[in-house]
C-alpha cells in the first residue's frame, strides 16, 4: 500500500471513528427521551382506575366482579354501565391464580400512548446505536468487542434488541422498558467516561474467527441473561404483595398503583425461567468455544485463568438453578435467589474479573 493510500485508510477510519462516537452520544439522548416517556406511562398509568383490576386479585373482587357490573363509563348522553371483563390466568400448577395486570400504563388511554411513544423511541435509539457500533466496527476493521468499552456498547445494544424481539413476538414485557432504558443509560455512560478506549488493533492471541463465535455468544447470552435478572426481580416483587393479599394484608398505595400492573407472579417466574434455561445451551456453547480458542491462542484447552474460572462459577450456578427448579422445596422464591446470584456471578466475571483481576484475559484492557 501506498503512503498516500494509508494516510486515505487512516484518515477513513478515524472518520469512521468519530462517527461511531456521534451516534453512540445521539442514541444516549434518544434513549432519555425513551426513559421520560416510560415514566410518563407510569405516571400517567397510576392516575387511570388501576383499583379496577386490584379486586380481581382478592377473593373479594372474584365475588364483586360475578355480583354483577364494575366499570361506569360516562358520555355525552348519560352513563354507559358495562360488565366487569373476565380475567384470564396464567399460573402454574399447583399456584395461586392470579390475574396478569393490565401493563405499565394501567389500563388508561394516556398511558398507553406514552408507552407506545416510548417503545417507537426505544426502537430508533435502539438503530442509532446499532449504526455506532457497526461504524466501530468499519473504523477497526474487526468485531467490534475487542475490549470493554466495545463490549459495552454492543451488550446494551443486543440488549435492547432482545426486548423489542420479545416486543415484536407480542410478549407482556413493555413493562420492563424503564428498567431497560435506565440500566442502558448508565451502560452507555460508563462506557463513554470510564471506559472509553480509542480504535485500535487486537494483539495477535486475538486475531480468529473464534473472537467472532465466542465472544459474540458471550454477548447475547449476558443480554438475554439480563431480561431474565429483571423478570426475576420483578418476580420477586410480585410474589411478595401476593402473599400478603392473601393474608389479607393492606399493601401500600405506592406498591398497588406498580405491582397490580405487572404480570402475575406465575407468570413473571415462567417467562424468567424459560430465558434462563433457553440461554443456558449457549452459554455452555460459549464456554466450550473459549476453551477451543484458547488451545488454539496459548496452546491449552484449560488453564484456571480468572476470566474461565467465572464462567464456569457462573454455569454451576446456572445448572444449579435450573436444578433447584425441579427439587421439591427449592421452587419458586429460593430458585429466584439462585437465578440472581447466578447473574451476579455473570457481572463479577465481565466488570470484577477485567477490573480487578489480572490474567490471560487482561489484554483487552479497559
Amino acid at each position: 500500500m501506498t503512503p498516500a493510500a494509508t494516510q486515505l485508510a487512516v484518515a477513513t477510519n478515524e472518520n469512521l471513528a468519530h462517527l461511531s462516537n456521534t451516534l453512540i452520544y445521539s442514541s444516549m439522548a434518544v434513549y432519555m427521551l425513551a426513559f421520560f416517556a416510560y415514566i410518563a406511562e407510569w405516571l400517567f398509568g397510576s392516575r387511570s382506575k388501576v383499583a379496577r383490576t386490584a379486586a380481581a386479585l382478592t377473593a373479594k373482587g372474584e365475588t364483586a366482579r360475578a355480583a354483577g357490573p364494575a366499570v361506569a363509563v360516562r358520555s355525552a348522553g348519560g352513563t354507559a354501565v358495562l360488565e366487569r371483563p373476565e380475567v384470564v390466568v396464567r399460573s402454574a400448577s399447583g399456584s395461586r391464580d392470579m390475574p396478569d395486570g393490565p401493563g405499565a400504563h394501567g389500563g388508561d388511554q394516556q398511558g398507553d400512548l406514552y408507552g407506545r411513544i416510548a417503545v417507537s423511541l426505544t426502537v430508533l435509539a435502539f438503530l442509532v446505536e446499532l449504526g455506532g457500533v457497526v461504524a466501530r466496527a468499519a473504523s477497526v476493521e474487526r468485531a467490534p468487542w475487542g475490549n470493554m468499552y466495545e463490549f459495552n456498547i454492543t451488550f446494551s445494544t443486543v440488549a435492547v434488541g432482545v426486548y423489542l424481539a420479545l416486543l415484536a413476538l407480542k410478549k407482556n414485557v413493555r413493562w420492563i422498558g424503564l428498567f431497560l432504558t435506565t440500566t442502558v443509560l448508565l451502560d452507555l455512560g460508563l462506557a463513554v467516561t470510564v471506559l472509553y478506549t480509542a480504535s485500535d488493533q487486537l494483539v495477535p492471541a486475538l486475531h480468529s474467527y473464534w473472537l467472532y463465535i465466542h465472544v459474540s455468544t458471550a454477548i447475547f447470552c449476558g443480554a438475554a441473561l439480563y431480561v431474565g435478572a429483571v423478570g426475576t426481580l420483578a418476580y420477586l416483587f410480585k410474589d411478595s404483595y401476593e402473599n400478603k393479599l392473601a393474608g389479607g394484608g393492606e399493601p401500600g398505595s405506592f406498591a398497588k398503583s406498580v405491582l397490580e400492573r405487572l404480570p402475575s407472579a406465575a407468570s413473571l417466574d415462567k417467562f424468567a425461567y424459560r430465558i434462563n434455561a433457553g440461554v443456558f445451551p449457549l452459554w455452555t456453547f460459549t464456554i466450550i468455544a473459549g476453551s477451543i480458542w484458547a488451545e488454539s491462542a496459548w496452546g491449552r484447552y484449560w488453564g484456571w485463568d480468572p476470566k474461565e474460572t467465572w464462567a464456569f462459577i457462573t454455569w454451576v450456578a446456572y445448572a444449579g438453578y435450573l436444578h433447584a427448579r425441579s427439587t421439591a422445596g427449592w421452587k419458586g422464591r429460593k430458585a429466584a435467589y439462585i437465578a440472581l446470584i447466578a447473574f451476579a456471578c455473570y457481572l463479577f466475571n465481565y466488570y470484577g474479573v477485567n477490573i480487578f483481576v489480572s490474567g490471560k484475559h487482561s489484554y483487552a484492557g479497559v
